[in-house]
């Protein structure tokens, strides 16, 4: 089992950078792909990035490539989102997911362990 502690989020304006951190305790981190979700207001969790076990793969959706890069510190437990050129419509509570399977998978229901959240708000 791991468990997962969000940080980073903040209030920047449009254009701006933000770099969230998520620290995995219990089990070791590179046991588990990880991956970022998000969650605006009214609408449904969606998924943002992943990253493989060993860092040797990523996938992002669309609307984050170019300007979010995941990455990840096995040796800290620790995975990262930079974000980048950030929108008004970035804002959401950005969410740290574990699964233990081997494949970068973009379901919410196949990540087996969760953050609690941080909060990214873009003002225009």
């Amino acid at each position: 089992q791991v468990q997962l502690v969000e940080s980073g989020g903040g209030l920047v304006q449009a254009g701006g950078s933000l770099r969230l951190s998520c620290a995995a305790s219990g089990r070791t981190a590179s046991a588990y792909v990880l991956a970022w979700f998000r969650q605006a207001p009214g609408k449904d969790r969606e998924f943002v990035a992943a990253i493989s076990r060993s860092a040797g793969a990523t996938y992002y959706r669309d609307f984050v490539k170019g300007r979010f890069t995941i990455s990840r510190d096995n040796a800290k437990n620790t995975v990262y989102l930079q974000m980048n050129s950030l929108k008004p419509e970035d804002t959401a509570v950005y969410y740290c997911a574990a699964d233990s399977g081997y494949k970068l998978v973009t379901s919410q229901y196949e990540y087996d362990y969760w953050g609690q959240g941080t909060q990214v708000t873009v003002s225009s």
